[in-house]
């Protein structure tokens, strides 16, 4: 007898829940104070990509465990007249970063990728900001910049979600400098308390004034070299004068009549949801429900065959060859399709990388925007672990990266994530590290229908298309399909996660299957638009802070 799970939201209330609407712009983010920054700047006359900067600069004060100075990501725009274009400002590795670096004497993996000094590379976010700014941004820069200014002078209320991080993050207690800002001491901020950040306003105030030359060539740059030289980091004043974001094309594949506008490589976000849906779209899978034991099965072996292909394959275009065209090839699909069974799952140690001969042809923030144009950005970026490396440098009062670990330190062993990484994304001197970052657009007829991303690791990308298959194959409202209960499997670990809406029928049913079946809370939170019929509606997720706001 089959048995539909009783797929709840996570909200409280077992009602569809609304999201919120508006007739000419929207602004989604984690962070109220960043939402707001957003929508004034959008008010005030500018676009959606000058907005974007206010929400980044903003996030770089209130949400210091993502948003960030210190980080990188990628910004992916679709504009009103069709035209599209990808900034990448993913971190880079410094000039001194050599292959084996992360390994001790015997051949292991040490945590010097994941915590202090060595463990960040050269960050890129106020050159991502500024490139986009300046190429497609028409509001003055330093307006732009001015409420980050302004909530790190002045302060603003420490939330009760923002207190809990704050107070048990452990790596930030291990630097005074980071301790002493965030943890005030040991003496721990509590929910409605103010938190101000003086040394960042400073920070900020010489980027509005500067820009990114103050960054990665002025004052602030000088003193990052000198304090990095101090605590035995790698990133050098060349390094940050070496920096350049790069504007790449997007992936565009479609998805049972519409088009999905994605992220191209160094990310393995953007093939990997084009390769899982292609698996997807001739499969029926969605005809037992959403939260079926039987659907989820079916997504959940798609997402398998792509992390493992992941492993092999996906890198930094800069540095190796990643063979997008075969992964994405339909006969390539058709096969992946074929080799999965409806009644069993594969265990991943009989799951490999395909041949692709035959077919030549963790923390991280997101926020969504459309403006009173049709112009819509998505915009994802990260200091890959929460609160980063955990070191400030003294007097700039942010949050530095830990963006090597997404390197694979040694090709075949797990990361921080319990990801898998090949040859194709070993260290070198100035590369990217592979990323799960995955803003996404979707089109229907041609115009924008859905601008989707989220933060979580490895769990990015395949939470980003969740939510849009809630909506396009189960017919979920947009904060539905953000509340709906999700999961996720990378081939290695071998296990699933969902998380605990999903109802214990179901996850017995994926049990006897032959799933291993993990609890886990919190996948990710999305931040995400719809158009519908000549409104926006706005989702934000109810697992964390956010806010949704637009007129």
């Amino acid at each position: 007898m089959k048995t539909l799970a009783i797929y709840l939201a996570l909200a409280l209330s077992a009602s569809a829940a609304n999201p919120v609407r508006a007739k000419q712009a929207m602004v989604v983010s984690r962070e109220s104070n960043a939402t707001d920054a957003g929508l004034a700047a959008l008010k005030a006359g500018g676009n959606a990509v000058d907005a974007a900067v206010a929400v980044g600069m903003a996030l770089a004060v209130t949400h210091p465990s993502a948003g960030n100075l210190g980080g990188g990501g990628f910004m992916l725009v679709r504009f009103a007249d069709g035209r599209t274009t990808f900034i990448d400002f993913r971190e880079r590795a410094p000039g001194k970063a050599t292959r084996d670096m992360y390994l001790d004497a015997s051949g292991k993996p040490t945590q010097d990728s994941v915590r202090g000094f060595r463990a960040s590379g050269v960050p890129g976010t106020v050159r991502g900001l500024e490139l986009a700014h300046k190429k497609y941004g028409h509001a003055n820069w330093n307006s732009l910049v001015q409420p980050a200014v302004k909530l790190a002078r002045d302060g603003f209320q420490v939330t009760y979600g923002l207190a809990s991080t704050l107070k048990g993050n452990r790596g930030i207690a291990e630097f005074p400098e980071s301790k002493r800002i965030f943890q005030r001491g040991g003496k721990y901020y509590e929910p409605g308390e103010i938190f101000r950040q003086p040394e960042l306003a400073a920070t900020l105030s010489r980027i509005a004034a500067d820009g990114g030359r103050d960054f990665y060539e002025g004052e602030t740059a000088q003193r990052i070299a000198k304090e990095m030289a101090a605590g035995g980091g790698l990133i050098t004043l060349e390094d940050l004068k070496n920096y350049t974001a790069v504007e790449r094309k997007p992936l565009e594949g479609t998805y049972k009549g519409y088009k999905i506008i994605t992220a191209p490589p160094p990310s393995s976000g953007g093939v990997g949801i084009l390769q899982m849906m292609g698996v997807l779209e001739k499969s029926g899978y969605e005809k037992s429900g959403a939260g079926s034991a039987a659907a989820i099965h079916f997504v959940a072996e798609s997402m398998r065959r792509y992390y493992a292909d992941r492993a092999e394959y996906l890198g930094d275009p800069d540095f190796v060859k990643v063979p997008v065209t075969r992964l994405l090839d339909p006969r390539y699909i058709s096969k992946l399709r074929e080799s999965i069974d409806p009644a069993h799952a594969t265990p991943s140690s009989q799951v490999r990388a395909g041949d692709l001969t035959a077919y030549e042809s963790a923390e991280t923030t997101h926020y969504s925007i459309v403006d009173k144009d049709g112009n819509a950005v998505a915009v994802t970026y990260t200091l890959n672990g929460g609160y980063g490396s955990g070191v400030t440098l003294p007097g700039l009062g942010f949050l530095w990266n830990n963006e090597m670990d997404d390197f694979s330190a040694k090709p075949g062993a797990p990361n921080m994530f319990g990801a898998i990484g090949g040859e194709a994304n070993a260290i070198q001197p100035g590369k990217h590290p592979l990323s799960s970052m995955t803003p996404t657009i979707v089109l229907k007829d041609g115009k924008p229908f859905l601008v989707v991303g989220t933060p979580g690791g490895t769990r990015i990308l395949t939470s980003v298309m969740l939510t849009i298959l809630n909506v396009l194959d189960f017919g979920m409202n947009v904060q539905d399909a953000v509340n709906a209960p999700r999961f996720h499997h990378q081939w290695q670990p071998d296990r699933l996660q969902v998380e605990p809406g999903i109802s214990p029928d179901t996850r017995a049913l994926l049990e006897q299957r032959g799933h291993k079946v993990e609890i886990s809370r919190n996948i990710c939170e999305m931040a995400v638009i719809q158009f519908e019929d000549g409104w926006l509606a706005g989702a934000s997720d109810p697992r964390v802070e956010g806010k949704a706001a637009g007129y």
